[in-house]
């Protein structure tokens, strides 16, 4: 269990990480926004800013297990929900309809 706080030069790396991923799935969408394949590498990129997420910032590190635990279930189902959904999303719109 870790003791201390992270460094400020430590966050701000991450800090950094988050604004570089955020550029880079604009950059992706610009560029291939019509691409079949691009849902499965925006969750990926959601998943990496949700781990960095998780781990400077909200510091499920050092949280009782079961936060722990519910913070990565929440980080790991978040871009499976949005690959569902991209490729599935009108059979869910048909399913969940009253």
């Amino acid at each position: 269990m870790r003791e201390k706080p992270l460094s400020f030069a430590f966050l701000t790396m991450a800090w950094l990480a988050l604004v570089a991923l955020t550029l880079l799935s604009l950059g992706l969408g610009e560029w291939f926004g019509a691409a079949p394949w691009l849902p499965l590498l925006m969750a990926a990129v959601m998943w990496a800013k949700g781990i960095i997420v998780a781990g400077c910032f909200i510091e499920s590190g050092v949280a009782h297990p079961f936060i722990r635990h519910l913070v990565r279930i929440f980080v790991a189902l978040s871009p499976l929900a949005l690959v569902i959904t991209a490729f599935f999303g009108d059979d869910i719109a048909r399913w969940s309809a009253l």
